[in-house]
């Protein structure tokens, strides 16, 4: 599409504390539901047993899966989600881990009523202790190698206004999954890096076009010249962004509507972290570093002034 921004006169530096009430909100939302709620943990994350269910002869209801359930030995199941274009297939979850004996009733169970074995997986709590500690350090290690990247290309300031914007993104999506209750599982963790990577490419592009300009401007004295620099950039690169995210976000469209129940969940976390990581990129990270660029200046001014005076 062809977005045309650099001939408007948008002030987007006048409008920086309404940018940051969102944030602001969205983190007060998700530190009271997570002290609450919390998050729906997956067997991949929690110990638990996973039936996957499939009858070969029609489509399932979740009353029928229960019953069924109940039919094959007693067995209740935490949770059950239907999947398939015509619900042909159900997802059972136990937070207990089932035994093999328990394993082999239900597959013989299924079996034989329905025409197809059960595919059981099965978390220790160990090995859910493992993967979330997992993929706790690999967001940290991401984190780190970040700011090293950033601060070594621009300076520490751009590195830590990028860091900020992606825990926003993170936190936003976490948010949204604790609201909703989906399932979070590996698909969860990886949609969350990708927005991680995608993200701070996008706050790269912003930041680079805001160093170019400021080797270009005149003076860079007063707060004026700050803003002025920073809405320049984010005008020229607005309509870059727009197109970018509009592109992946139909692509994540289609595989959230088309695509299987295992990969909805990716793509759903991809769609709500393409517009957190997109409003970050723009309207976060350049506010947040032309706040800490200006302090950063005014105490500059004010020990050349000392010294000045001292002389």
């Amino acid at each position: 599409m062809n977005f045309n921004f650099e001939r408007k006169n948008i002030d987007f530096v006048k409008h920086r504390k309404k940018f940051f009430i969102l944030p602001a909100i969205v983190a007060m939302i998700g530190i009271i539901l997570l002290s609450t709620i919390g998050l729906n943990l997956g067997i991949d994350f929690e110990s638990g047993s996973r039936v996957e269910v499939m009858n070969e002869e029609g489509s399932f209801t979740e009353e029928e899966v229960q019953n069924a359930f109940e039919a094959a030995g007693g067995y209740e199941p935490d949770d059950i989600t239907l999947a398939g274009d015509d619900h042909e297939q159900a997802h059972a979850r136990f937070i207990g881990v089932l035994d093999q004996n328990e394993i082999a009733e239900i597959q013989t169970y299924f079996d034989e009523e329905y025409g197809a074995e059960p595919s059981v997986s099965t978390v220790s709590p160990q090995v859910g202790q493992e993967l979330a500690m997992n993929a706790l350090i690999s967001v940290l290690i991401a984190s780190v190698g970040i700011i090293i990247y950033v601060s070594i290309r621009f300076e520490l300031l751009y590195g830590l206004a990028a860091i900020l914007a992606l825990a926003h993104d993170a936190f936003f999506i976490i948010t949204v999954f604790s609201i909703t209750q989906l399932e979070v599982n590996v698909p969860f963790i990886a949609a969350v890096l990708t927005i991680v990577g995608y993200s701070i490419n996008d706050t790269i592009v912003t930041f680079d076009r805001i160093r170019e300009n400021m080797q270009k401007a005149e003076k860079l004295e007063t707060f004026a010249d700050l803003s002025q620099v920073v809405n320049h950039s984010l005008l020229q690169t607005l309509a870059r962004s727009i197109n970018t995210v509009l592109t992946v976000v139909f692509a994540a469209g289609a595989i959230f509507l088309l695509g299987g129940q295992g990969i909805q969940t990716f793509a759903f976390a991809l769609l709500i972290g393409l517009v957190a990581g997109t409003y970050s990129s723009l309207f976060l990270a350049s506010q947040v570093w032309l706040v800490w660029k200006h302090k950063q200046l005014e105490r500059q001014r004010q020990k050349a002034a000392a010294k000045e005076a001292e002389a």
